[in-house]
């Protein structure tokens, strides 16, 4: 027998119903930001040499799915989706968004941890928040400090410069910062890299942004437990990092790893012939990314690329700090643990690094492990195609907790427990404004054993179309072998933007430019017909 509530009781906004018999565990859902794909997936041949033990002990006592997917390339619109398990409306992060363009959840759109809270959930929150600070507030209590920014408020976060001031260091600076180059040869963009306190000193490892998010995850976990008093309310905790997105923080007690992971850099082979000129079959967006970033010399890419995966070190060290937490509270073993990235990051393939709005499968391809309680399906890996529109209905079907409002995720139980290897519903990506205008839009699917993802472009004459295991990322758009499937794909996408009207967006200029290839009723192609 289930409860019909609503988020407001007064408004009737927002119902749901919970299952008042469920006994749900906590719940700690981990964030990062921009994270490689090599620095993940298992059989990349870079793992051999990172060390990172405690993703790979959330992957081992996991469920790794191996083919998870952002809906957005930049972090407000993907955390946007997530958060609601809805198709975002944000298309831009704030920092260069026009004016009048939504960069930020409306007041009255729900987010998941706020039926939580309804149901009786003790809902807290550390780190980054990014789609409004309304929003958080209303989901985890007017006491909740996230901030609504791309990057960490290093200079201004009184409680991390607390927590320096009681470390007894100063924060951090970068000295001899990886920076990029202008168009026109000036020094460009610093993308971070070794850091040093404030004024000289060597800056200890816990004193990273980083840690501080684990140090002040672990207290708030400590007061949650203290205020659940007997044990009887359920905790959800969300740690948003920032890292291992740049500028790149960096100690230097990490020289030691640099030397050793050195020799294992390799740049990709598109970045050579990205940055010689010799790619081709790419909208012009690609282009203006390549000078944006301005990685123009070697020596520069790899040490951008070496100080990523160093980055990515130091994360995992902070992320070894909550689940010591967790151990050490015993709360581990019993409860959901979900772990993901916002998106992708191109870490010099066709010699791009960080995101950009443009439907590429490394952007898009995200880390996504889900622990289970006592240690069900642990160790296991879903190779099917999956969303971060997935994690909501996730949680909230471990809660006992399903809202009546349309949600485009899907639960992720049933795969885990192998009742289902495919989603009921395929899923898109959609890219829109950050250095550039470029909107596009990307189709997933499963044609003959190959994951793959199509992106039309609608403001180029270029396709792309990406087997989204070929770790060489050739766009097989321009391949006349793939002729056929493409087609299918373009069909498949064109049934997906005719059957929901919030894609009409996208649909009018798609079937016009690909109206040889797909059939659609003959007449009026406007949207409204004058009375």
């Amino acid at each position: 027998m289930t409860d019909r509530r609503y988020l407001d009781d007064r408004t009737g906004a927002h119902p749901y119903e919970h299952d008042p018999d469920a006994r749900p565990p906590h719940v700690f859902y981990i964030t990062v930001d921009m994270m490689p794909r090599e620095a993940w997936e298992p059989d990349d041949p870079i793992r051999e040499h990172l060390h990172t033990p405690n993703l790979d002990r959330l992957r081992d006592d996991g469920t790794l799915f191996t083919h998870a997917c952002c809906n957005s390339p930049l972090c407000g619109p993907s955390r946007a989706g997530t958060l609601t398990g809805r198709y975002p409306y944000l298309l831009v992060n704030e920092e260069r968004a026009h004016d009048g363009m939504a960069v930020t959840l409306r007041e009255d759109d729900a987010i998941f941890p706020e039926y939580l809270r309804g149901a009786g959930w003790l809902t807290k929150h550390v780190g980054k928040c990014h789609v409004g600070t309304h929003t958080f507030m209303d989901a985890f209590g007017e006491n909740d400090t996230p901030w609504n920014r791309w990057a960490p408020p290093l200079a201004d976060d009184d409680g991390y410069l607390r927590y320096l001031r009681e470390l007894g260091v100063r924060p951090p600076e970068w000295h001899e910062p990886v920076t990029g180059v202008r168009p026109g040869g000036d020094p460009g963009n610093n993308y971070g890299g070794w850091v040093r306190q404030e004024g000289g000193g060597e800056l200890p490892e816990e004193a990273t942004y980083s840690q501080y998010l684990a140090w002040l995850a672990a207290e708030t976990l400590e007061s949650a437990l203290y205020q659940s008093n007997d044990g009887s309310a359920p905790i959800y905790l969300q740690l948003d990092f920032f890292a291992p997105h740049q500028p790149f923080i960096v100690p230097e007690c990490y020289a030691e790893r640099a030397r050793e992971l050195e020799p294992h850099i390799e740049l990709p082979d598109s970045y050579h012939r990205a940055v010689e000129g010799r790619v081709g079959g790419l909208p012009p967006v690609y282009e203006l990314y390549l000078h944006n970033w301005g990685l123009w010399e070697e020596e520069t890419a790899r040490d951008y690329m070496l100080m990523n995966f160093l980055q990515i070190e130091a994360l995992d060290a902070a992320l070894g700090r909550f689940l010591q937490a967790l151990d050490r509270h015993g709360v581990y073993d019993d409860a959901l643990v979900i772990f993901a990235g916002d998106h992708g990051e191109m870490n010099c393939e066709l010699g791009l690094i960080d995101k950009g709005v443009y439907g590429h499968s490394k952007v898009a391809r995200v880390p996504l492990v889900a622990k289970l309680p006592g240690g069900e399906a642990a160790g296991a890996r879903v190779g099917s195609l999956v969303t971060l529109l997935d994690i909501a209905p996730t949680i909230l079907d471990v809660a006992g907790i399903h809202p009546t409002e349309r949600l485009d995720g899907e639960s992720l139980l049933p795969f885990v427990r192998g009742q289902r290897d495919e989603r009921e519903q395929p899923f898109i990506f959609e890219a829109g404004w950050h250095v550039a205008p470029n909107p596009a839009v990307s189709y997933f699917a499963e044609i003959d054993g190959r994951r793959l993802m199509y992106t039309f472009n609608l403001t180029s004459e270029f396709d792309e179309l990406y087997d989204l295991d070929d770790r060489s990322y050739r766009n097989l758009a321009t391949d006349e072998a793939a002729a056929e499937v493409q087609v299918e794909m373009i069909r498949r996408l064109g049934g997906f933007l005719e059957a929901d009207r919030r894609w009409a967006c996208y649909w009018h200029t798609f079937r016009v430019a690909k109206h040889r290839l797909i059939e659609t009723p003959a007449g009026d192609f406007q949207m409204f017909r004058p009375q």
